[in-house]
């Protein structure tokens, strides 16, 4: 081989493994969509740890709903995703390939139904007659219909709008509405003249019980274990500091000022929110109880009671016939 060819076949080299380089780091990008929730974990989003960490490009994008989100991820625009139990459930009834692996919270009093001062209501019984509000297919929006089905009325009884957070707080604003079930910024801002009547916790021991959680597209999560198990694993760290150092996430702390520059609101208000949430350790996450138990999981047979409540309600027309392979504890048992 002469010298021309000689470097000839060192630039082609040098080409071939530059461009698996370029095709690696391409691999190595990925779309999380997120919501308004307060989560000790969208720290990790506002400060970069999630990327930092998992050695992924990450696309942070934040949506108004679960239902917005996976839209996007059938679509193939989002990759992972923040979402509540109902949704999830409308989403893989009607055949959407998805996993949960983490999740953030389960019915707790960061969601609740919220009516407004000179409504008239004072109890339960007075939602007769009275307009609600959720957003669409939300958590909310299922707890909200389960809880009117619980007091023996129905959606003739009881105006339900299915609209986005930002509508209900201008319609009840105006009086339009009232009242609606709803999270944190809305929760707070309907609160400012109104007071809570009944909070998701309160409706899960009535019989409808939700879960947020993080999903992955189910290819992307067959393809890319050890980003969902390092995903986790930063999930875990900023629980784990919430749980033991409550110094580091009250109204003045760095956290608080870190989520208020992410989500809007105040330090204070967010802080008030982290209070609200009603967390899973990861061990009892990956347990028999909630991800670990296949057709028995708690995750499992809520997004299943969920899918036939929606059904009863026209919401979906199929219920699958078991939701154990929408769930997996890979990611925590990995990283536990």
């Amino acid at each position: 081989m002469n010298i021309k060819n000689a470097i000839a076949a060192l630039a082609a080299t040098v080409a071939v493994a530059l461009g698996a380089v370029s095709a690696g780091a391409a691999d190595k990008k990925v779309v999380v969509a997120y919501q308004t929730d307060a989560l000790p974990s969208s720290v990790a989003i506002a400060n970069g740890d999630f990327a930092k960490e998992t050695g992924y490009e990450i696309d942070f994008r934040k949506f108004n709903s679960g239902a917005e989100i996976f839209a996007a991820i059938a679509s193939g625009d989002v990759q992972v995703g923040y979402v509540g139990s109902s949704p999830f459930a409308a989403a893989t009834s009607r055949g959407l390939d998805v996993k949960a692996f983490y999740l953030a919270s389960i019915s707790g009093i960061d969601e609740a139904l919220v009516v407004r001062n000179g409504s008239g209501i004072e109890k339960l019984e007075d939602l007769k007659g009275k307009k609600l509000a959720a957003a669409p297919v939300s958590t909310d929006h299922y707890q909200l219909l389960a809880l009117i089905k619980s007091l023996g009325l129905t959606e003739q009884d009881v105006q339900v709008l299915a609209i986005p957070q930002p509508e209900i707080v201008a319609a009840y604003n105006r009086g339009d509405i009232d009242g609606g079930f709803v999270w944190d910024p809305a929760l707070t801002e309907l609160k400012k003249n109104g007071k809570v009547l009944v909070t998701s916790k309160e409706v899960a021991e009535k019989g409808a019980p939700t879960f947020s959680a993080w999903v992955a597209a189910g290819g992307f999560a067959k393809d890319n274990p050890e980003f969902l198990t390092k995903f986790a694993g930063v999930i875990n760290k900023y629980y784990a500091s919430f749980r033991n150092d409550k110094a580091a996430w009250g109204p003045d702390s760095e956290n608080a000022k870190a989520l208020a520059g992410l989500l809007g609101g105040t330090p204070e208000q967010q802080a008030n929110a982290l209070g609200n949430l009603n967390l899973l350790t990861p061990e009892v996450q990956a347990s028999r109880e909630w991800l670990g138990g296949g057709e028995g999981s708690g995750a499992a047979k809520i997004l299943k009671a969920t899918a036939e409540f929606l059904k009863a309600q026209g919401k979906v027309s199929e219920v699958q016939p078991s939701y154990a392979a929408f769930v997996t504890p890979d990611a925590l048992q990995v990283t536990n």
